[in-house]
């Protein structure tokens, strides 16, 4: 999905996504970014994205998806935490 493709979801739902946010100045998981730039985790690359998710219809769905693909996440994004959050709040910029 696409963040410009978000008004298709139901708005009565929570839906959930894997996020990050770099650790540090032009991080490796998103070279040339700032420290503190916030992204979603596309979940086909496995890699930080602005536009591209998969939204989940639970926290804990997408917490399980976490820790499948830890080992893998762990080296397409180093030194960050991936966290499972709630959509709407990641992009309103609240949590």
């Amino acid at each position: 999905m696409r963040r410009c493709d978000v008004d298709q979801l139901d708005s009565g739902q929570t839906y959930w996504v894997p996020a990050v946010v770099s650790p540090e100045r032009d991080w490796a998981g998103a070279p040339g970014c700032r420290k503190g730039a916030r992204y979603m985790v596309n979940c086909l690359t496995l890699r930080a994205s602005r536009d591209e998710f998969e939204p989940f219809d639970s926290q804990l769905s997408c917490l399980r998806w976490i820790m499948r693909n830890r080992a893998h996440l762990n080296r397409t994004l180093p030194g960050a935490r991936i966290r499972a959050v709630a959509l709407d709040r990641w992009l309103l910029g609240l949590d």
